[in-house]
């Protein structure tokens, strides 16, 4: 098995070791709603990346069951009356 020759000096192997540090990472404002987010990512608020919707956010999922539910309850509404008719018509 190889064995390395000579042993790495310390300045080697620290000078090797220091481009492996965290940088920080840039934060930007979101165009659309102004939210502090990370550069190149979509925003989490309100779903736009580079001023397209991209992202289905939390809030548009909620108005769009509220709508949902909305509808059907007007439609069962609007059966009920006719099926209450239909039912006094056979007695």
């Amino acid at each position: 098995m190889p064995v390395p020759k000579r042993k790495r000096s310390h300045s080697r192997k620290y000078k090797r070791n220091a481009n492996k540090g965290w940088h920080p990472m840039a934060i930007t404002g979101c165009k659309n709603c102004q939210s502090p987010l990370a550069t190149h990512v979509a925003c989490k608020e309100c779903g736009y990346y580079k001023g397209v919707k991209v992202l289905e956010t939390k809030t548009d999922r909620l108005l769009k069951r509220g709508k949902a539910q909305q509808s059907k309850a007007t439609r069962t509404a609007a059966r009920k009356p006719a099926m209450d008719a239909s039912a006094e018509s056979e007695q």
